[in-house]
């Protein structure tokens, strides 16, 4: 985009209810150019009249100009998304942010973590790497949610365990509060570490999810034997303004909309420590 600061006109082309809250957006870009974006980078989505806000590419489906991004309701102008209708316009700027390392990964055992919406933020990655599946090791998705309700992607491989198996990734799911229906593990993500027989040999873990959970998760991962430098995040979840303006998305000294969202741990460690 040759101005960052103002936004492309694009326009909804679809949208779908994954949670009560949480839905996912198919935008097409009014200028028909692809959007250039690596896993784990952001744009800013703005809906005119009530804000803007950052949210992560979860799919890219064409190229001319068509993506997906999965949106939580938590303020005015992501609470409005609940009533976009198709063709409404909107602005987008970017992407903006230090993604993933595809390099860094190829050749390993790729383990990605994941709580709740923090999903949405590594699903590019996992398309990436499945499409390129014979350059990784062993591949394992491990996510949790709050309750079953609250899982989104349902009609994916996420769900459906022979089509996982297929496309060559191994799932394993929980949740911290149970309905009738729910027949998988119950508890935390970090639960199931135990449960998979993840290990640091040859391996990249990637957490995203609650600040806290990915904290707690990477502890737990050093004390079964990880290094530091085999831990990545995103901390998406904290951007505003996406430009290292307006200093919300601060983590110690680290401005996560300029300097990540994505980092190894050895470089925000302390800061997690004190933040979190």
């Amino acid at each position: 985009m040759s101005n960052l600061y103002i936004p492309e006109l694009a326009r909804i082309v679809g949208s779908k209810e994954e949670t009560s809250s949480i839905r996912t957006i198919t935008v097409s870009m009014q200028n028909k150019k692809q959007l250039t974006v690596h896993p784990g980078q952001f744009v800013e989505m703005t809906i005119f009249g009530y804000g803007e806000f950052p949210i992560s590419v979860s799919s890219i489906i064409d190229n001319k100009g068509a993506f997906q991004t999965t949106v939580q309701e938590k303020g005015k102008a992501t609470n409005e998304t609940r009533n976009l209708k198709n063709d409404t316009t909107i602005g987008i700027r970017g992407p903006f942010g230090k993604g993933f390392s595809l390099e860094e990964m190829k050749g390993k055992n790729v383990y990605i973590v994941t709580g709740g919406i923090g999903l949405a933020a590594v699903w590019l990655l996992l398309d990436e790497i499945l499409k390129d599946r014979k350059h990784y090791g062993s591949l394992k998705l491990l996510h949790g949610a709050r309750k079953p309700s609250d899982m989104i992607y349902k009609d994916s491989f996420v769900f459906n365990n022979q089509e996982a198996k297929r496309k060559g990734i191994e799932v394993f799911l929980t949740v911290d509060d149970p309905d009738k229906t729910w027949k998988g593990n119950v508890g935390l993500v970090t639960d199931l570490f135990k449960k998979t027989n993840i290990t640091a040999d040859n391996a990249v873990v990637v957490l995203c999810g609650p600040s806290i959970m990915m904290k707690y998760a990477s502890k737990i991962l050093i004390d079964i034997g990880f290094d530091e430098s085999q831990i990545i995040l995103s901390m998406e979840r904290r951007m505003q303004c996406g430009m290292g303006v307006c200093g919300h998305c601060m983590i110690g000294e680290k401005r996560v909309c300029l300097e990540g969202p994505v980092f190894h741990y050895t470089e925000i460690k302390e800061s997690l420590d004190k933040v979190f």
